[in-house]
């Protein structure tokens, strides 16, 4: 059973969460970390385009600012899960666990699990969507 009086706010508290892993992915590791250009030959290293690292900066930051401000979250999250799907492809061969070398692939599977379920759930509490009236889900504290 869903506890209804806390099932905004939960859901608030998984689009943040999510909201703030993508940023940290695009903003600290891939442009202040890594940098751009490193990001760009990294993706080249894979045989990808560089042009899809910039794209993938793009994605994470702006997805993740969209979805910390609880816009249009259920459309962002699925929207951004190929950038996810592309990291589990990454990580594939590295083995299960965070510790592996050059990472696993459990974390990027999770984050397609918590993706697709801030999809289903939508903005929860506390979204500018609510603010603006472009939800069917009232904004509950």
């Amino acid at each position: 059973m869903i506890d209804q009086k806390n099932a905004a706010l939960a859901a608030f508290a998984l689009r943040l969460s999510l909201g703030v892993m993508y940023l940290a992915h695009g903003v600290i590791l891939k442009y202040l970390t890594f940098t751009l250009a490193g990001t760009a030959q990294f993706f080249e290293s894979l045989g990808l385009p560089a042009a899809l690292a910039y794209l993938t900066f793009a994605g994470e930051t702006l997805g993740g600012i969209a979805l910390v401000l609880g816009f249009k979250s259920r459309i962002v999250s699925v929207v951004l899960i190929p950038i996810l799907l592309g990291a589990l492809w990454v990580h594939s061969g590295n083995g299960w666990v965070f510790s592996a070398a050059n990472g696993g692939w459990e974390y990027p599977l999770f984050l397609i699990v918590i993706s697709g379920i801030v999809a289903l759930l939508g903005n929860g509490a506390f979204a500018i969507d609510n603010v603006l009236g472009k939800s069917a889900q009232p904004a509950r504290a």
